[in-house]
Order: C-alpha cells, then structure tokens, then sequence
C-alpha cells in the first residue's frame, strides 16, 4: 500500500532565521476546504487551515524540522533545505513509501521513492498542507524572536530582506540568528562620470 507524505519548505530567501520544512502523511479520504499554497493565503487563513489539519491530522501525520542559520551558512541554502525537509521526514508514522516534494530538486531520503512537483502546493493537498505547517511555524518563530530582537521588524518582515530590515542591520549589526553567507547590505548604484 502506498503512503504518501507531501513535502514543503519555508524561507530560503530570508537574511535571518532558520529555514523551515514539513512533511504530511496523506489520505485520499481527506478534504480539507480553501488548502492551497501556503502565500497565496493571509495569515489568518494560514493559522485557521493549521489549527484544523491539527484537528484532522493523527499524532505522527505531520512533522516538521529545521536547519539553523548556521548550518545554513555551513552546508548553503539549498542544502540547509534538504536537510530540514530529511528531518521532518524523520519523524513521521508511520515511514511514508512515496514524498510528493514541492519544486524540481530533492536529496533523496533513504528508502523512501520521492517526485518532485513543481508547484506542488498548488496541485497537491498533501504538499499544500506541509506548505501551510511549514510556513506557520517559520512565522511563529519568527514572532516569537521579534520580542528579543524588535528593531529588524521580523514580526513584518519574516526575516526577508525588506528596506527596514536592511537598514536595522546597517544600524544594529547582524544578530545571531542573521545568516552570515546572505548579502544584507543595499546594492551601491556604480555610476560613472
């Protein structure tokens, strides 16, 4: 029997934070209303899909797992993202046969098959739901480290590298949870006279 788990990520292109993925096990018995890709949605949606596929969802049916700033700098985004998704994976029961993962590239997960689907989260409620975990948990921490740190405005920005958030570092420095490998200053216009 088959047991497909849907696979997504959220923020690989912040200047800080960890990046964040989450797996799903899924059933073709369930339908959950208004799931879909995880931006194309405001932030109450996100959190109201959450809070029922936490209602629907068997304990060890979805699962996430993170890489840190850190490991991001170490090993580089696309692989930080590998290893989050890996450690989601990890943690679901029962192991899934097949990972539908959002996008074009996966590291394989040892035995278990995998598809890669570009816009999956819009295609498939299985990588949507993981799309929907893996977002609301990236932006509960995000808040959360807002209240050590609230002059990078990530309770706004999520850690993207907005004008404001770009100007704090220029002011404040990077913090601790800033990815030292991402460029965060402004681009300089080169002019020639």
């Amino acid at each position: 029997m088959i047991q497909i788990a849907g696979v997504d990520e959220a923020g690989r292109g912040p200047l800080a934070g960890p990046v964040v993925a989450a797996a799903v096990l899924w059933s073709d018995n369930y339908r959950v209303e208004g799931l879909t890709d995880s931006k194309k949605l405001s932030h109450r949606q996100r959190e109201s899909l959450r809070l029922e596929l936490e209602s629907l969802l068997p304990v060890g049916h979805w699962a996430v797992g993170s890489a840190s700033p850190a490991e991001i700098d170490e090993v580089n985004i696309l692989q930080a993202t590998y290893l989050a998704m890996h450690r989601a994976i990890a943690q679901l029961q029962p192991a899934p046969t097949l990972l539908l993962v959002d996008g074009n590239r996966f590291k394989a997960y040892p035995g278990i098959e995998h598809r890669c689907e570009v816009k999956g989260d819009a295609r498939f409620q299985a990588i949507s739901a993981a799309s929907i975990f893996a977002k609301t948990e990236r932006d509960r921490l995000m808040t959360a480290l807002h209240e050590e740190f609230p002059h990078y405005g990530w309770d706004r920005n999520m850690g993207y590298p907005s004008p404001g958030h770009r100007a704090a570092i220029e002011v404040h420095g990077p913090s601790p949870w800033h990815r030292r490998s991402f460029a965060w200053k402004p681009r300089q216009l080169q002019i020639d006279l």
